[in-house]
């Protein structure tokens, strides 16, 4: 059985690890213990880069920082969010739009132990709402 477990667990590792969205975590405290290959690959901040920094205080622009800590917190407290628009900075300083999934993360006990966040890159399709509406 615990190597079944331990199986199971680099598969999902493996899946979050590849997966086509951007998916980060976050732990009580607001800091990251998640960053997989595409949340790395749109901002250009590898994993080493930001695990253990805080999410809102230095990856959110100033404008959306109430906004997308209130999203979080609520899903610390089990209350989680669909389709969350906020824009994410780029290692230099561009802006990337997120559409957002927040999630409760939970130890084995049920216990909320942080947050998950599965995003899609919608920067271009903002872009191109941009232009259709003028």
């Amino acid at each position: 059985a615990e190597g079944e477990l331990e199986r199971v667990a680099k598969d999902l590792r493996a899946l979050i690890d590849t997966a086509n969205a951007p998916i980060f975590g976050i732990d009580k405290n607001g800091n990251v213990n998640e960053w997989n290959n595409k949340a790395a690959e749109i901002t250009k901040f590898s994993q080493f880069e930001v695990k253990g920094r805080n999410l809102v205080d230095e990856f959110i622009t100033s404008e959306y920082k109430t906004a997308v800590k209130a999203v979080l917190d609520n899903a610390l407290k089990g209350q989680e969010t669909a389709n969350f628009e906020f824009p994410l900075f780029t290692k230099d300083q561009d802006r990337v739009e997120v559409l957002l999934n927040a999630t409760t993360r939970r130890d084995a006990a049920g216990n909320i132990v942080g947050v998950v966040g599965v995003g899609q890159d919608i920067t271009e399709r903002k872009k191109f709402e941009g232009e259709l509406e003028r």
